[in-house]
């Protein structure tokens, strides 16, 4: 075979192998789908328990507050109550050998009688009392004098008549036994005695 008809038959070898060998059509890509995130069982529990103790913690703030809020009323109603019940225990005094109620102590009488009628389950007993001087049996009546002077005058102002008892002890129960001026000017009183009362007291302003 010449050497041109070889060349011509390689050539067209080459032309038929190109035209058998076509490529491929690209396929196409897989399209990628969202990642959904995965359910975790611990993170929400875990969630849920610091959602909890938050709670918790509030709630528990909240009845501290509550707590210390009462106590405070409390203290302050029992601090009330006990400067309450020392104003009530004052004594009113007399003059030598008088039972009229002195003008200076007008004010606390008027104090006592609000008290008791803001709270009608109070009772009080009214005691006479005398200085040394005079017999026995003056001072006891005297001393009675006294009591009934200061009872009138609560009654005056409102309080029933039935929740005021009243006695005398005279001379017997000096608060200064001394026999000087400043003695017997103690001595010469009518004391105050809350003989019932509520356990819990409306109390008026002083």
């Amino acid at each position: 075979m010449h050497t041109s008809t070889r060349a011509a038959l390689l050539a067209l070898l080459v032309v038929t192998a190109a035209c058998g060998a076509r490529p491929q059509p690209e396929q196409p890509l897989p399209q990628q789908q969202p990642t959904q995130p995965a359910f975790n069982a611990d993170s929400a529990r875990q969630a849920q328990e610091a959602a909890q103790r938050r709670a918790d913690s509030l709630a528990a703030a909240a009845r501290d507050s509550a707590a210390r809020a009462n106590a405070a009323a409390n203290s302050a109603a029992a601090a009330a109550r006990a400067e309450a019940e020392r104003m009530f225990a004052n004594q009113i005094h007399f003059d030598y050998d008088k039972f009229d109620i002195r003008p200076d102590d007008q004010a606390l009488l008027d104090w006592k009688a609000r008290l008791l009628l803001a709270n009608p389950a109070m009772t009080v007993r009214i005691s006479g009392h005398a200085d040394e001087r005079g017999s026995d049996e003056y001072n006891l009546a005297l001393g009675n004098r006294r009591a009934a002077a200061a009872k009138r005058y609560l009654v005056n102002k409102g309080v029933p008549e039935a929740r005021i008892a009243t006695d005398s002890y005279g001379e017997e129960k000096p608060l200064d036994p001394a026999s000087t001026e400043e003695a017997w000017a103690k001595n010469r009183r009518d004391e105050f005695t809350l003989t019932a009362s509520p356990a819990t007291w409306s109390l008026p302003t002083p």
